[in-house]
């Protein structure tokens, strides 16, 4: 099975739902960068495989927004802080600093839906990643072209949003030309949709065919 046929599939966690839509859960992802003006890689963690959810699969850093945290832009940013230092032990002072990429929203046919809105940071100076063992039971900091070479092989399991997103990146030489790039384009809402061929569910962007 090819890279693209595998990607097109639902992952673990994405399982399809015949019923009424659930309304998604507010998220936000931190896509943590290093590389300067030379280079550009990303940090994915491990989550483990014990977990109900996406267990074993490799992500960027990131979570659900708490009630706590409120509502908004300003919610999203906390959430984004909070869940980089709890999965990776990294700590941004300034979540306004955080730079808007994306927002996904999974496919009204998926039984566990979230609205992830994704940010860019950079790996502050004199900071470096950890693990817990628990939530994430490993790291790792990837080129994104060497990532999808890796799901390719079948040695990095990856879902949907994270491989279309590698895809994405790979067209960036280094973190500042991504940076420059981010800083000035508006952000617009990106819902997939699922559609069943036969007993294969496969996931179309806005723009493919039959969208």
């Amino acid at each position: 099975m090819s890279m693209r046929e595998e990607s097109e599939r639902p992952g673990p966690g994405e399982d399809y739902n015949p019923g009424p839509p659930t309304r998604p859960r507010q998220a936000a992802t931190v896509i943590l960068l290093r590389g300067g003006e030379e280079d550009l890689e990303v940090l994915l963690v491990r989550r483990t495989p014990k977990a109900r959810f996406m267990g074993g699969v490799w992500v960027f850093p990131g979570g659900a927004v708490d009630a706590e945290e409120g509502e908004g832009d300003e919610a999203h940013r906390a959430a984004a802080v909070r869940e980089l230092q709890e999965e990776a032990a990294i700590e941004l002072v300034q979540p306004e600093g955080l730079v808007k990429f994306s927002r996904w929203i999974t496919p009204a046919a998926v039984q566990i839906r979230f609205d992830t809105h994704f940010f860019l940071a950079c790996l502050p100076e004199g900071q470096e990643a950890r693990i817990d063992g628990e939530e994430c039971v490993d790291l790792g900091w990837f080129r994104p072209a060497g990532a999808l070479e890796a799901f390719q092989a079948g040695e990095l399991p990856l879902v949907f949003p994270t491989i279309k997103h590698l895809e994405q990146l790979g067209g960036f030489s280094s973190v500042q030309e991504l940076l420059a790039y981010a800083r000035g384009r508006e952000v617009e809402p990106v819902e997939p949709r699922v559609v069943l061929e036969g007993e294969v569910a496969r996931i179309l962007l806005p723009g493919d065919p039959g969208y």
